[in-house]
């Protein structure tokens, strides 16, 4: 699947937010209106009453309730005497996450919908959409906002297709025409957001589900899901998947019926959250539901609810180490953990999956970066690496022999670009070699000097992010003892 082909979509039981997909495919303003019916505007109590009432959170990860954030931006706009914005976050920043991208192209006048009520609710100036600016939904976007009338002005923003792109500081921050990258420090948008006004930000889906709450009411809407978390779940699944899908389900379905619709096959794990989630067992998987209690119970997480399982026929470790190297590049670079931190992640991990360093360099990493960035980027990385170590145990153990699991790494995760070409590893002419030290200076981010003052570095393919400061750390080496050599597959 390529990053611009928004995948199939099925739905486990009662459609929700796929209703009417297989009847019109894409709901044009008139097909919504038939499948969904009329929608009302809704003033502020009510709205707090029906957002507490089906327990709405926010379906982009974190899962901070909606009701929460309605009321500081309502607080917000007494306090100051100042109007609110409303964002809609559809950027979709997660390389293995569809289900914002299948609203968009399929179910615009959802998120529409749910935007309007709210905006309705707060007296909002404006709405404000955020798209990525791969293209992916824009153009269904712009024809669903040419084909109604909103009860504020309406404008779409593009963002770089970058993983901390879709951070909800990092939106704000690019709207107001700023970098696009979370904040350097903390500060709620529901106090100040979009042009220093109290901001409403929420993801797609979230908007989405609120729109068919204000539908059916708290009652009917809680008549799918469980009692903690009532309505339906959107959920992408690819990864090895033979039929990778965006499914909606009600919350509280066996995790298995999905993986079986799926046609998921056999295999050492499965990512649940995405690439800030956390890898449960096959076995964790048997036991699991869609739910955020369901999940946590096994070890796993929704997340954004992506579900990226693995087959028999890849290295997980060597496809973990591939997103840690990954999220290490996505560094905003504006935090020392970020900036320094997540590199030395990856190359920790680096070095467990090659056998070069023991499980305590990983750990003691990322107990480094954790609690201390200005986002949440090093907090999510250090989880999914650690995740990987304890779920892939027995493959670690193998690697650490230095023979390795004798599986190839296939490239599975979904992350973005063709895999690496040219794949070169750096090499070390030990007759040569007389610890000047200098390669480590040009690039610490992946040579560092032992105990003797010796270099020393994965023998894993070097990253294309650091691939220069190989190049360069070949160049300054006074003896001429590194090469930089093609890495045999």
């Amino acid at each position: 699947m390529t990053r611009t082909t928004v995948p199939p979509v099925a739905c486990v039981g009662e459609p929700r937010l796929t209703a009417g997909f297989a009847e019109f495919g894409r709901l044009d303003l008139l097909a919504h209106e038939e499948v969904h019916g009329p929608i009302g505007p809704i003033e502020p109590a009510n709205l707090l009453r029906l957002a507490e009432g089906v327990q709405l959170k926010g379906k982009g990860g974190a899962g901070f309730p909606f009701a929460k954030k309605v009321r500081a931006v309502l607080e917000s706009c007494e306090r100051q005497d100042a109007t609110a914005i409303v964002v809609v976050n559809a950027t979709e920043g997660e390389p293995a996450s569809w289900k914002d991208k299948v609203l968009l192209t399929r179910a615009p006048h959802l998120i529409l919908d749910g935007a309007a009520v709210a905006a309705y609710a707060l007296d909002a100036d404006e709405i404000i959409i955020g798209v990525a600016d791969d293209g992916v939904g824009q153009e269904s976007l712009m024809e669903a906002l040419g084909e109604r009338r909103l009860p504020v002005p309406a404008s779409v923003v593009t963002v770089p297709h970058r993983f901390i792109s879709g951070e909800g500081g990092a939106l704000v921050n690019g709207i107001n025409g700023l970098p696009h990258i979370p904040p350097g420090t903390k500060k709620r948008s529901s106090d100040s957001g979009v042009g220093g006004l109290p901001t409403l930000l929420s993801n797609a889906e979230t908007y989405a589900h609120l729109a068919i709450a204000a539908r059916l009411g708290p009652y009917e809407y809680a008549a799918l899901g469980t009692d903690d978390e009532p309505g339906t779940v959107l959920l992408t699944v690819t990864g090895a998947a033979k039929r990778p899908a965006v499914v909606e389900c009600a919350a509280g379905t066996p995790l298995r019926e999905i993986l079986d619709l799926c046609e998921v096959p056999a295999g050492p794990g499965i990512l649940m959250g995405g690439y800030h989630g956390k890898w449960i067992t096959p076995e964790a998987a048997d036991r699991a539901e869609i739910s955020r209690k369901g999940l946590a119970a096994v070890g796993g997480t929704l997340g954004a609810g992506i579900i990226v399982p693995l087959g028999a026929d890849t290295c997980p470790l060597g496809e973990a180490a591939q997103v840690v190297r990954y999220l290490a590049g996505e560094s905003a670079g504006q935090c020392g953990p970020c900036k320094m931190g997540l590199p030395d992640l990856a190359r920790s991990v680096d070095l467990a999956v090659s056998g070069s360093a023991p499980l305590q360099v990983v750990r003691a990493a990322a107990g480094d970066v954790k609690g201390r960035g200005a986002c949440s980027h090093p907090d999510g990385t250090a989880r999914f690496a650690l995740s990987a170590m304890e779920v892939f145990a027995e493959d670690l153990r193998l690697h650490s022999t230095g023979e390795g699991c004798g599986r190839r790494v296939r490239g599975v995760m979904g992350l973005p670009g063709a895999p690496d070409a040219n794949p070169q590893r750096l090499t070390l002419d030990w007759s040569r070699c007389d610890g000047h030290g200098l390669c480590a200076h040009v690039v610490p981010d992946f040579i560092r000097l032992d105990a003797n003052g010796y270099p020393a570095f994965p023998a894993t393919p070097v990253p294309t992010w650091l691939r220069e400061g190989a190049l360069k750390a070949v160049k300054v080496c006074p003896e001429l003892a590194l090469r930089l050599a093609k890495a045999e597959s």
